[in-house]
């Protein structure tokens, strides 16, 4: 395909109450070519002042998400020819204070991330060999589709819940809790489920899958979640009173 594309971008300074604008632009297409890479044509030959984030151009960092014509994404992985269409709608990330126009404070992000306790707590002490769970035993199949999230926060700007309350903790921070409660090798199992054990935790999830469609690794935090309540249950009644 050739010729330009339209190119809609929300533009903003980021201070609270200022208005946003959409401004045009006419990119034109070249084989190959990401949504990534029509925004750094963008910046580089028309508008220095466009403010956008990206790091590994490859997928595996997440930095570069925006809304793209209505959906969250990986600009770097998305391609302007699958789009199927000759106009482009950029936002940033909903859920999200804006820094710049399409740059976000992932702040909110991960200091919900971290009350979730989402690093390895060992159950025993040091050792000399390593603990093994082998890749066709049950835990490990079980938590298999959940361990690839990278923290690119998509889920996080695609749920309802996030936009109405704060408090709540959010998908990927629920995924990982899953992940490591699920672990046999993790000791924190029961702290973590203390703490989510709340509506700010797993009740508050209204299991509308926006976060499961909005994943670009496929990961489904809404089945976590869901998992994750029966874990809760079960919990209540070991639990000592």
């Amino acid at each position: 395909m050739h010729g330009n594309i339209t190119v809609k971008i929300l533009r903003s300074d980021g201070a609270e109450g200022a208005p946003a604008r959409f401004q045009t632009f006419q990119v034109a297409r070249e084989p190959k070519m990401s949504v990534l890479d029509a925004v750094a044509k963008i910046q580089s030959t028309q508008d220095a002042s466009l403010a956008y984030r990206y790091s590994c151009r490859a997928g595996m960092c997440g930095t570069c998400s925006m809304r793209v014509n209505g959906k969250n994404r990986w600009t770097c992985r998305t391609s302007v020819d699958n789009l199927k269409s000759d106009t482009i709608t950029l936002e940033p990330l909903p859920n999200y204070p804006v820094i710049r126009d399409l740059a976000v404070d992932m702040k909110p992000f991960f200091e919900n991330y971290r009350k979730a306790i989402p690093q390895f707590s060992p159950a025993q002490p040091r050792r000399a060999d390593f603990a093994r769970i082998p890749q066709d035993a049950p835990e490990r199949r079980e938590i298999n589709q959940h361990v690839e999230c990278i923290t690119c926060g998509n889920c996080f700007g695609a749920c309802s819940l996030v936009g109405s309350s704060s408090a709540y903790l959010g998908p990927a921070a629920l995924n990982r809790a899953y992940v490591l409660i699920s672990d046999s090798r993790d000791g924190a199992a029961r702290e973590r489920l203390d703490i989510l054990n709340a509506h700010s935790g797993v009740w508050g999830c209204h299991t509308q899958f926006n976060c499961s469609d909005a994943c670009p690794m496929g990961i489904s935090p809404t089945r976590a979640i869901q998992k994750l309540k029966r874990k809760e249950i079960l919990h209540a009644f070991t639990r000592p009173f």
